[in-house]
């Protein structure tokens, strides 16, 4: 029947072949196509026409033997490289030919035990067939192994004989590299080198050459670059980008709102690297809202500077946030915005996005509405300037603005307090560790940071903003990059519920949790060292917040709609946000367009990726700038708490630094040790020994490896079980236990000798 005439009620249309194709596994050709849909002689005439429509409208490609496929979908076999390894230690894989825009996910099939064994590391090439997945994914089964890649490694050399050895800082990459005597570019013991792999076959360590030398092993900017390497971080502007930095220009009033009249502040850590929140509060002079308060929260206006599609853009959607490090910060925008013109230093005028707040009495938010405004901030303050002042000690600063500016802001933070309560959000105890350089750029010391009611109050105002923008986006039904962070998993709060009953501490098993729950857990700490201890327990009870335009709420928070809108310098998200208010509220041209509203799903899922690779390069960092602080501590005694048991030994968590460490379990003593997951704890078989979560113990350190930061400790004879400087243990120290030993009565076998042995031995005796 002719596809022109004839009746084609019984054929596909093309979005419902189109649709096929997308959904199908693998590239399909016309015959694939016809066998599903049952299209025999003539009528497969009306299906090359609509196939090639959907080709010539760039809604499908043709790939090797005119298979089709959607645009951008990869082959059925290609050659693919293991890019890096997810939170659950999975390989993650991208093709090593691909078209503009973000490679596809790669995830490999499950297989046997025997082939797990051989699985692919970061930088294995590999020929694999892939099945792409509904989601857009693909999942890989290898074909065979390829030659690894050849990217360059970095490590620490040391001189060996007339050569020498790099051990590689990713602890992924199991093997030293040799590197020979003219290929080390005169490097020294100790110092972390750049090396190139040299070709060649490898059957035990491979060959390289220094191509870099960075500095020696401790060195500040050493240890930062370690983590930048190893996860990938762009830390260098493209031309393009710094071009159109180098061209931006102060912004003037305009249309603007004027702001300069107010005296607002800004209040940062004492290092901090860029300036994003002003803040400014009042008593509201509405005789309706009596004892109650006016606050302003200024955010410096990046999306004026960084407008969709531009270099500056495309580079911080690829960077996604900053990354700060104890001696540097790597950021998502250059220096001459990110520390210049979009910083809200004191006595010069700044473009903002603001937000106005009303509250009661009680704190409760009664309206607010946001602006497009210029700054004049009137100070930048320190956390401990402000709090000094509160607290009566103002300096030559603070002196002239406690009345007038910081003691406002103090007393609607205490009405915002009361809100906080009612709320019940929850309240973790879990204290940041500070380093602390000397002159001569080595560390002087690793302590925990300090904490203000000043920190508190900058938080709840910038909640408080967050929550105004969220607001205002769901209001107007406009695009938002909303904050998620979802309830704990059923798994997850069994095994809470588990360890905590080991410390003695309520938690009802089976209920519904909210904040509140988790808070009652908390609070059944005697102590400041323990409540650390179940806080990291909760913590680590808790799902990922990530970043998504499905709005799932923020469990942590207690909040139904919140989204980030603070810190545009640092965090590609709130530039979303910031664009999506302008373009609702009509606050200019600049505003989010819908190309990008409709990847905003793409988006969330690569900046929630970027921000767990910060974290994750943060901690591994500050994990290494503690190794190199104690490495000269050695042989040393520290009191310190079980943060977790395993098979392997006992993790540690040291009371001043906060410093991790290992105490393997080999080296607990003349006895085996059970392991009891359920308890979490180590029984030693033949003397009843048990080493339990939350003990506290006085340990010896034995190994540092400055390297990858990892600590070795062991324990020393007495636990200490008794008192410390945060309060008594919440359990005595074991006793060994009384029985008789029964574990060696094992019957011992004769010795035998083999025989040529046996005839000289029976000469021997024979005389």
């Amino acid at each position: 029947m002719s596809p022109k005439t004839g009746d084609k009620s019984h054929l596909p249309t093309k979005e419902q072949v189109r649709v096929f194709i997308e959904e199908s596994e693998t590239p399909v050709g016309k015959r694939e196509i016809g066998r599903a849909f049952n299209i025999k002689g003539a009528d497969r005439i009306y299906l090359k026409k609509i196939l090639k429509e959907l080709v010539e409208d760039g809604q499908l490609e043709r790939g090797r033997k005119r298979e089709l496929a959607p645009v951008g979908a990869l082959p059925s076999v290609a050659v693919i490289e293991v890019d890096h390894l997810n939170e659950d230690g999975e390989a993650v894989a991208r093709p090593v030919s691909a078209g503009d825009g973000p490679p596809p996910i790669i995830h490999f099939a499950r297989t046997d035990g025997k082939a797990r064994a051989h699985a692919p590391g970061v930088g294995d090439r590999l020929l694999a067939r892939l099945n792409r997945l509904k989601d857009g994914s693909y999942e890989a089964r290898i074909i065979r192994h390829l030659e690894a890649r050849s990217s360059p490694v970095l490590g620490v050399y040391s001189k060996v004989g007339k050569d020498g050895r790099v051990q590689p800082t990713n602890r992924k990459l199991k093997k030293d590299i040799i590197i020979r005597e003219g290929n080390s570019l005169g490097a020294q013991t100790g110092e972390v080198v750049l090396c190139d792999i040299l070709p060649g076959k490898v059957h035990a360590l491979p060959e390289g050459r220094v191509k870099q030398r960075v500095g020696p092993m401790g060195d500040a900017a050493s240890l930062s670059l370690i983590a930048i390497h190893a996860h990938g971080i762009p830390d260098e502007f493209g031309d393009d980008v710094i071009k159109e930095a180098l061209a931006a220009k102060p912004v003037k009033l305009g249309k603007r709102t004027d702001l300069r009249g107010l005296p607002l502040i800004t209040i940062d850590p004492a290092d901090a690297r860029d300036r994003d929140d002003a803040i400014w509060a009042a008593a509201d002079d509405d005789p309706k809202n009596e004892g109650g308060w006016q606050i302003i929260v200024a955010i410096a206006d990046v999306a004026h500077y960084v407008t969709d599609g531009s270099a500056l853009d495309r580079s911080a959607r690829k960077r996604g946030n900053s990354v700060y490090f104890p001696d540097r910060v790597v950021p998502m925008l250059p220096h001459e915005l990110s520390s210049d013109l979009c910083s809200l230093h004191e006595n010069v005028d700044r473009p903002v996005m603001a937000v106005q707040m009303w509250f009661d009495a009680e704190g409760n938010k009664l309206r607010h509405k946001f602006m497009r405004g210029l700054i004049r901030s009137v100070a930048s303050l320190t956390y401990r300037e402000a709090q000094d002042a509160h607290d009566g000690h103002p300096n030559d600063v603070t002196e002239a603005l406690r009345d007038e500016v910081i003691e406002p802001l103090y007393k609607a933070f205490e009405a915002l307090k009361k809100a906080r309560a009612k709320r019940q959000p929850l309240d973790l105890d879990l204290p940041e560790r500070q380093i602390e350089f000397g002159e001569d750029g080595f560390i002087k010391a690793v302590h925990k940071k300090e904490r203000f009611a000043a920190h508190l109050l900058i938080e709840e105002f910038m909640i408080q903003a967050n929550v105004s923008a969220a607001e205002t986006l769901v209001k107007m039904k406009q695009p938002c990059m909303f904050r998620v962070h979802e309830p704990p998993t059923a798994d997850k709060l069994v095994g809470l519920h588990e360890t905590l009953a080991e410390m003695n501490i309520r938690f009802a098993k089976g209920q519904v949790v909210t904040t509140a729950s988790f808070n009652r857990v908390l609070a059944q700490a005697d102590n400041e060292i323990d409540r650390e201890l179940v806080s990291s327990l909760v913590l680590r009870s808790q799902s990922q917040a990530v970043y998504s335009p499905e709005n799932l709420h923020h469990f942590g928070l207690h909040l139904s709609n919140y989204a980030h809108f603070t810190s545009p310098i640092r965090r590609y998200a709130d530039l979303l946000i910031h664009r999506s208010l302008i373009a609702a509220l009509k606050l200019g041209t600049d505003g989010l367009k819908e190309e990008e509203a409709a990847a905003f799903t793409e988006i969330g899922t690569d900046i929630s990726a970027t921000e767990r690779r910060a974290m994750v390069a943060e901690r591994e960092t500050n994990d290494r700038f503690t190794a190199v602080f104690l490495a000269n501590k050695v042989g040393e005694i520290f009191q310190a708490k079980v943060s977790g048991v395993t098979r392997a030994g006992l993790f540690l968590s040291f009371d001043d630094t906060g410093a991790d460490a290992l105490v393997p379990i080999s080296s607990l003593g003349n006895d085996f040790f059970n392991f009891d997951a359920d308890k979490h704890m180590l029984v030693g078989k033949r003397t009843g020994e048990t080493f339990r979560l939350a003990d506290r113990l006085s340990v010896r350190l034995r190994e540092v490896d400055i390297v990858t930061g990892s600590m070795i400790a062991e324990v020393i004879d007495g636990r200490d079980g008794g008192k410390t400087e945060a309060g008594s243990s919440r359990r005595p120290p074991p006793r060994r236990s009384a029985k008789p030993d029964t574990t060696r009565n094992v019957k011992k076998k004769k010795r035998t000798l083999p025989k040529g042995k046996k005839r000289a031995q029976r000469r021997k005796e024979q005389g």
